[in-house]
């Protein structure tokens, strides 16, 4: 019984892997325009703003407006940014370093 559980936990997490890698990079000819929009107040001393980022929805991608958050101790966030390649402009996402 314990070498069955064990199997299923581990192709469970082969399976979460491989879906996890399914998630591709999305191309579009053009580069979108960020909308502008008004920064709310921060909502405590010492928050930090976390731009808004492009999401792939629909077909297309679509923008997800900036928030705040609490300081991560000893990290810097990296704002997303656009890629061109040759196949279009595609997406990276902003993360914790």
């Amino acid at each position: 019984m314990k070498t069955t559980s064990k199997f299923g936990v581990l192709l469970v997490l082969a399976v979460s892997l491989f879906l996890s890698s399914c998630a591709g990079s999305y191309y579009v000819t053009d580069q979108p325009v960020e909308p502008v929009y008004d920064r709310p107040v921060a909502p405590y001393e010492g928050a930090i703003w976390v731009d808004g980022e492009w999401e792939w929805s629909g077909g297309r991608y679509a923008y997800v407006r900036g928030h705040w958050e609490r300081p991560r101790t000893g990290h810097v966030y990296a704002r997303g940014s656009w890629e061109r390649t040759n196949r279009g402009y595609r997406w990276h996402k902003g993360h914790w370093n």
